[in-house]
């Protein structure tokens, strides 16, 4: 993800980031394009609990790990850290104790994103509903590592607009978009090779999906027009009607603005043409 994977080494004073916290760009990341409900809220056959919402649930079983996403809203031992802790825990995968936070949570791209962002998001998970439920612990078959980088002591912000450097931002750091998309090699995805060629499998209720090629190769989205591949985002449908399963969020992702959406098809359609992955 080119510099979204370097984190900035310039210092931030307290106040500088607290001017830019805003609650409502914290919701509309959590509740849109982030799309954190999506593996911290419970699911049912009819979709989302939401009457317990970031309440936590098992996100994946599978002979490498039993993946948890915890109870994040203000019940759970997160209402116990500070704003620069629980913000730590999000972008660098660290726990105040000193433990780190396992896959599949995307800590290589929440390393980018920027110091408002991610304070806004610490802001605004502050005001949701406490919901009393206890996650049990993720378990790991494979080693984790101790850091998944250098601390990080600030990253500015991208101007926002509908250009290559802010879709890149969105479908990075804040969407995620290419942890899913990219196939996954023996240390993760594959970002450096194989940036956004599909081939992740997900394992559900819903039977096996396949993450999509999203290059501009004819095996992705070179055929497809502007408005064919907002229509596969935000609302799970493919040109032809069928539609597509999860575990995207496309719930999450029709929240998004339409000066976001053109910005994250801007920047997918310059993703080097890769074939799919077999």
């Amino acid at each position: 993800m080119r510099g979204f994977l370097i984190a900035g080494v310039l210092s931030v004073i307290a106040g500088a980031v607290a001017g830019e916290v805003s609650v409502e760009r914290g919701e509309y990341l959590v509740r849109g394009p982030a799309g954190c409900g999506n593996c911290h809220t419970p699911q049912t056959p009819n979709g989302p609990d939401m009457s317990k919402e970031f309440g936590g649930m098992m996100v994946d079983k599978n002979p490498a790990f039993e993946a948890w996403a915890v109870n994040i809203t203000p019940a759970s031992r997160v209402g116990a850290w500070s704003d620069d802790e629980f913000a730590r825990a999000i972008r660098e995968g660290i726990r105040p104790d000193g433990t780190v936070i396992g896959p599949p949570m995307p800590i290589t791209l929440y390393r980018g994103l920027s110091d408002d962002d991610l304070y806004s998001i610490v802001a605004f998970m502050r005001t949701v509903a406490a919901v009393d439920t206890q996650t049990p612990t993720s378990t790991y078959n494979i080693p984790l590592p101790p850091a998944y980088g250098p601390p990080i002591d600030t990253v500015p912000s991208i101007p926002r607009g509908v250009t290559v450097a802010y879709g890149e931002y969105f479908a990075g750091p804040v969407a995620h978009c290419m942890e899913c998309h990219t196939p996954m090699g023996d240390m993760g995805p594959k970002f450096d090779t194989h940036l956004g060629a599909g081939g992740f499998e997900f394992h559900g209720p819903w039977g096996t999906s396949i993450s999509a090629n999203l290059t501009s190769h004819e095996d992705g989205l070179a055929g497809y027009s502007d408005d064919e591949i907002k229509m596969m985002i935000t609302q799970g449908i493919r040109p032809d009607g069928t539609r597509m399963m999860p575990p995207m969020g496309y719930a999450h992702y029709a929240a998004m603005t339409e000066g976001d959406l053109d910005a994250v098809v801007l920047y997918l359609r310059q993703l080097p043409p890769l074939p799919d992955v077999n």
